[in-house]
């Protein structure tokens, strides 16, 4: 087999395959012979059908799987053995010579490549990106602590209903005042608070009552007109309600309260863990530091988002082989049209700037993911999922099983190894740039990341 490669400009090139007889005569006729081995044919006992009948029924077929995969597998050996950087996949050429299986015996194949340009990886003193300290206040912490106290908190029953409460009870429509509507909306078991009804007036008719006391209030006037939430209450479709505006009698059966948990060692307890902090002065350092480690955690987040920015921007004059990457996300995706890859292209350009950068930095960093880092990356992950619902002292065995149920997963791998290198990437363009630190509240913080959405 000859392969011929020709280089249209920096950023474009064929590959072209002269394919003769002997290079798959081999390969074909043992294909032939395997087949006959495993062919179910009339007439014939298994394994014994002639290689001649296999070969004038099935040959040409054959013979293309095998050149297929031929040309595959030395496609891209020539592309690993000559370090050809590509950017997405070889392309059949648009001048590629018509091809008859059945009568050739010579064939020719060309594949259209589109090459990486040469990007700007360096990082230097020179290279200045914003990096924000993010002020930690006292209300943060307690504002935390507060959140800790309600998550933990509990329900218990109440005497009198207050404007938070969550009462439970029995529902009668009425007709006047004092007599309820024959063939009226009876509903049991309907549940409410006050605290989410819009109209004061029926809102406070609640206020201080009792398990036994009847209420008369007007859901539609109670929950504005809203007919999803009045049809909720009444265990009704949004139609059944649309016509009811009559006053109802609420009989309360039952008032539950939330209590928000108390600032003592039972809440440290649950937080932290066992006996790992004594007193709350002690607590609300141990937050602090969490805290900290979040906000660091929001400002490196920050950071490799400027990174990447201005490193794109050093690339903003890098050339690509455009109509070959517009083709190739063309062919690969049949659901993207036209329209569609104009409008993303240039992100798509400043993904392929972004992924180079990181690869040469990669390269010459000499970058490598070991198990541990994938150990550790999993373990953050972790946490950081548990803390979601604000389980902060999740125990080893815990958090191991759960890694040990994510390196199960292929993909969970690849995602992981993907975000140990970004991690590495980032830390060394942290560790060589010049940074422009500022500090600045979370409120600026978090409006500075919105207003980049």
């Amino acid at each position: 087999m000859n392969i011929v490669r020709k280089d249209l400009d920096a950023l474009n090139a064929t590959l072209t395959f002269n394919i003769v007889k002997s290079d798959y005569e081999e390969k074909v006729n043992k294909a032939i012979k395997d087949y006959s081995k495993k062919v179910n044919m009339p007439g014939f006992r298994p394994g014994k059908v002639p290689a001649g009948l296999i070969k004038k029924q099935f040959g040409t077929q054959l013979l293309v799987d095998e050149i297929n995969k031929m040309v595959s597998e030395e496609l891209y050996k020539y592309i690993k053995d000559n370090n050809i950087n590509i950017l997405g996949d070889p392309l059949a050429s648009e001048n590629q010579k018509d091809v008859n299986f059945a009568t050739d015996e010579d064939f020719e194949f060309s594949f259209d490549l589109g090459l990486a340009p040469e990007v700007e990886a360096k990082v230097d003193g020179k290279t200045k990106i914003a990096y924000y300290n993010i002020k930690l206040d006292d209300k943060m912490v307690d504002d935390q602590i507060k959140s800790y106290a309600s998550r933990f908190g509990k329900y218990s029953p109440a005497d009198a209903v207050e404007e938070n409460d969550v009462i439970k009870g029995n529902v009668v429509e009425l007709e006047s005042a004092k007599k309820e509507k024959e063939g009226g909306v009876v509903v049991e078991g309907v549940i409410l608070s006050p605290k989410y009804m819009k109209d004061e007036k029926n809102k406070k008719a609640f206020i201080g009552a009792k398990v036994g006391d009847v209420v008369k209030f007007n859901p539609k006037k109670a929950y504005d007109n809203n007919d999803v939430e009045v049809a909720s209450l009444l265990k009704k479709t949004k139609d059944e309600v649309a016509d009811i505006k009559s006053d109802f009698n609420f009989t309360v059966t039952e008032i539950t309260r939330y209590t928000e948990a108390e600032i003592n060692q039972e809440l440290f307890d649950k937080v932290l863990g066992k006996d790992a902090v004594k007193s709350e002065a002690d607590f609300k350092e141990k937050i602090k530091e969490d805290i900290k480690k979040t906000l660091v955690d929001d400002a490196d987040y920050k950071f490799a988002q400027d990174a990447r920015k201005a490193l794109i921007k050093k690339n903003e004059k890098v050339a690509f082989p455009e109509a070959f990457l517009k083709r190739w996300a063309l062919t690969t995706n049949k659901d993207l049209t036209q329209e569609k890859l104009d409008a993303d292209f240039p992100a798509m350009l400043d993904e392929l700037k972004w992924h180079l950068v990181q690869e040469k930095i990669a390269k010459e960093n000499d970058i490598k993911v070991e198990d541990g880092d994938i150990e550790e990356f999993a373990k953050k992950v972790a946490k950081s999922q548990f803390a979601q619902y604000g389980m902060t002292n999740v125990p080893d065995e815990i958090l191991n099983g759960y890694v040990a149920d994510m390196k199960k997963d292929q993909k969970a791998i690849q995602n992981m190894v993907n975000g140990v290198i970004n991690e590495k990437i980032n830390g060394i363009i942290k560790n060589a740039a010049k940074l422009d630190e500022k500090e600045i509240s979370l409120d600026d913080f978090n409006k500075l990341l919105q207003d980049e959405k």
